[in-house]
């Protein structure tokens, strides 16, 4: 009898686990997962083992047939804010903790097809995030039919999407105010079904900013907290660049006595003719690196293009003296109030963007 329960009892622990094993259907989908859509500009960790995450509106996309969805990330000071992104309509704000954790981002889902997207809301000073994979209670699906278009965003906190959702007053920059994805820039991408990438930081100018970096000293970096860390412009080809930039000049450029005013000109305002130039050659550093592409300078919709303003007057300069055929001029009217704009306000610039862009043969 002894005998008998014993391999009885075997018995059952090997159906059991043969049982589990059949039932269990969750799956670690690392972040090199070639299922796993990505836009913008990603890097990977010195190990190998993780996505890094640093600009305005990256996105992280996956489709699988299952219930839930998880995903394991490492935020490096708890400030960041993503929104998470259910089958497309669904949409909920997930706010990190520091550290290595893992986030429910779907669960109970109806029995199908669905898709998890995650987008980060906020600016890359708020710090990096790792991303080492997402577990799924399913089947890891192929991803959507590559974009047939990729557009490509250089810009300052209106860009960023800094405070566009703060109705407050506060204009915070946080990213639970804070929402790339309702951008203009973004709006943009999405009306024309186009890859996105978002190459933006609140204060930065051309000229100047308020603190020790201009843009033509981040334009090409991958993480954009170390100058030795280099984008590959080969890797892709934008059908389109957009340049919204000068409004931070357009300030500082009036304030001698700013640290940054006196370490960039010293004691004596830039001339005109120094603004005019300096436009010019950012736009040619981008064009260096895209012969071809289509480049839109687009100005607004603060008070940089208000009326009397005479910095549209200095881009449409610059833009002639290139002597280009694809680089473009567009301004978006001021919104005639204080602050950054909001949701709606992006709208507007979407709106002139979109129409502008449409009327340029851009398509490869």
């Amino acid at each position: 009898m002894k005998h008998i329960f014993k391999y009885t009892f075997l018995l059952f622990l090997l159906v059991g686990c043969k049982s589990l094993s059949v039932d269990s259907t969750s799956t670690f989908v690392k972040h090199s997962n070639k299922n796993i859509a990505y836009e913008g500009r990603l890097g990977v960790n010195e190990t190998k083992t993780a996505s890094e995450i640093y600009w305005s509106g990256t996105s992280i996309k996956i489709n699988f047939e299952g219930t839930t969805a998880k995903v394991i990330l490492d935020d490096e000071n708890g400030t960041n804010y993503f929104n998470v992104i259910i089958d497309g309509s669904k949409f909920e704000t997930l706010k990190l903790n520091k550290g290595k954790n893992t986030y429910v981002l779907a669960k109970d889902l109806s029995k199908g097809k669905h898709s998890v997207e995650l987008t980060k809301r906020n600016e890359w000073t708020f710090g990096k995030t790792q991303l080492f994979g997402f577990e799924i209670e399913g089947k890891l699906l192929k991803p959507d039919a590559k974009k047939q278009l990729f557009f490509e965003f250089y810009g300052d906190s209106i860009t960023a999407g800094h405070g566009n959702e703060d109705y407050s007053g506060n204009d915070k920059p946080e990213g639970n105010v804070t929402n790339n994805y309702n951008t203009y820039a973004a709006k943009t991408a999405r009306a024309f079904n186009a890859e996105y990438s978002c190459i933006a930081r609140g204060g930065i100018g051309i000229m100047v900013s308020w603190f020790n970096m201009i843009m033509p000293e981040m334009y090409d970096r991958l993480n954009p907290n170390d100058e030795n860390s280099k984008w590959g412009f080969s890797k892709k080809t934008p059908d389109v660049v957009v340049v919204n930039l000068f409004q931070n000049d357009s300030w500082i450029v009036n304030r001698p006595k700013h640290e940054e005013f006196k370490r960039r000109f010293g004691t004596d305002k830039p001339s005109e003719e120094k603004i005019i130039e300096s436009y010019a050659n950012f736009i040619k550093t981008i064009r260096g690196k895209y012969p071809k592409t289509p480049i839109v300078c687009l100005l607004g919709n603060m008070d940089i293009t208000k009326d009397g303003s005479k910095w549209p007057g200095y881009v449409t300069k610059a833009v002639k003296s290139l002597n280009e055929t694809k680089v473009y001029t567009c301004f978006a009217p001021y919104k005639g109030s204080k602050g950054h704009p909001k949701v709606k306000e992006h709208q507007l610039i979407a709106d002139k963007l979109i129409k502008k862009i449409e009327s340029l043969n851009f398509n490869k």
